[in-house]
């Protein structure tokens, strides 16, 4: 009798647990990268406050005072796709290490004229549109190594996270600005950034342990089109 049962119906298979929204600080490597990332976005906000704040202090024109907000933002609409491009095609953590160097090399000029009162409303903007540049390189490189320090089903809780830690420091940084020019001065202001910038470089030299994924060799202006 039992020849003619029916068979039994497949165990549908179990679905993957969902990912805790915090799961992928359990990634020691995200962690310290989110950790060095936020720290060096609240230096920058602190940086762009600090920069208004000196050209509103030397009696600067209300239209200078504003384009260091286009100096800033300026070379990411410029570099945003060949700065992919080069994300792309070169070791992802030794961009970030070049492009914290250079900004570190260039604030700290930046405190040194600062400090002897040598730091002109053209000199700012330079500086600021070259942070800015560097700024923009480092981004897509930044955000694309995410897939390579965490597990695939966690990329979206892991880049959810870093768009918290862009946000954070969007709110943190021009208030700890305004406390510290009021209290230390404007060149306090371009030290700490200078220190964001080098606590993410130490970060960057002390993580050895990464391997960039192969890349398919490709013309520059070929990926670029």
């Amino acid at each position: 009798m039992t020849d003619h049962l029916p068979p039994a119906a497949p165990t549908p298979p179990t679905p993957p647990s969902p990912v805790r929204s915090l799961a992928p600080f359990g990634v020691p490597v995200f962690r310290v990268l989110w950790i060095a990332g936020l720290v060096s976005n609240i230096g920058s906000w602190m940086q762009t406050v600090g920069a208004q704040w000196l050209l509103v202090d030397s009696h600067s024109s209300p239209a200078v005072i504003a384009l260091v907000q286009t100096a800033s933002a300026a070379p990411v609409l410029l570099l945003a796709i060949p700065a992919g491009v080069i994300g792309e095609l070169l070791d992802r953590r030794r961009i970030l290490i070049v492009s914290q160097v250079a900004q570190f090399a260039v604030v700290t000029v930046l405190v040194v004229l600062t400090w002897l009162g040598e730091t002109t409303p053209a000199v700012l903007l330079i500086v600021t549109f070259i942070l800015g540049a560097c700024a923009a390189v480092q981004l897509p490189s930044y955000q694309a190594i995410i897939p390579d320090v965490v597990p695939s089903r966690m990329i979206p809780a892991a880049a959810s996270l870093s768009s918290v830690g862009v946000n954070i420091a969007r709110a943190i940084g021009p208030a700890v600005a305004g406390l510290v020019v009021a209290q230390l001065g404007v060149t306090a202001v371009f030290i700490a950034n200078a220190v964001s910038f080098g606590f993410f470089l130490v970060v960057l030299l002390l993580w050895r342990g990464y391997r960039p994924p192969p890349s398919r060799p490709e013309p520059f202006l070929d990926a670029t089109r």
